[in-house]
């Protein structure tokens, strides 16, 4: 089971039809919307500020979000696919945006709607980015914004929906017993 934990009076909040891996490590001041899913090994520590998650979001495996102590919050829209071993720290994230594997997002950092950040990206503290794709560290626009763009990172997040169900649904997902 996931360890999920109480922190200073402020109890992690999981919508609706959820899947949160047996690994994944929930904390604090968390709060998830409908159908998202945590992923093996993700982190998400709500101990000094707060974490906002929206709908049918899907935090990867080994990713991390944290915050600054009273100085950033970490706030993800709908749609949205943080890659595997990716950080979002103190970064506001849009909707229908695909953090790539590795990905940093550091505080403060603004990722509008409609929006790629490349993997192994980082987002350095304070950036205020336009939508499209971006790469590179730091990262810059290599793409100019356009509806396939958008439409490319919510493809992404409704492709891991179908698996969340996988995961959710108990006839396919059992512990393998020992049978000596």
């Amino acid at each position: 089971m996931a360890l999920i934990k109480e922190l200073n009076g402020c109890k992690p909040i999981i919508g609706k039809n959820c899947f949160i891996a047996e690994t994944a490590a929930i904390v604090g001041d968390v709060t998830m919307g409908d159908d998202c899913s945590i992923w093996y090994g993700a982190v998400l520590r709500g101990d000094v500020n707060t974490i906002k998650i929206g709908d049918r979001v899907n935090i990867q495996d080994g990713a991390v979000l944290h915050t600054l102590y009273e100085r950033s919050v970490c706030e993800i829209g709908n749609d949205v696919s943080v890659g595997h071993n990716a950080i979002v720290h103190g970064a506001k994230v849009g909707n229908n945006v695909l953090v790539g594997m590795g990905a940093i997002l550091m505080d403060n950092a603004v990722i509008p709607d409609n929006t790629v950040i490349a993997a192994g990206s980082v987002v350095l503290s304070n950036a205020v980015l336009e939508p499209g794709i971006y790469a590179g560290v730091p990262a810059k626009k290599v793409k100019d914004a356009s509806e396939s763009i958008g439409q490319m990172a919510n493809t992404n997040a409704q492709g891991y929906l179908t698996y969340k169900e996988w995961f959710l649904d108990e006839d396919n997902y059992k512990e393998i017993e020992d049978n000596k």
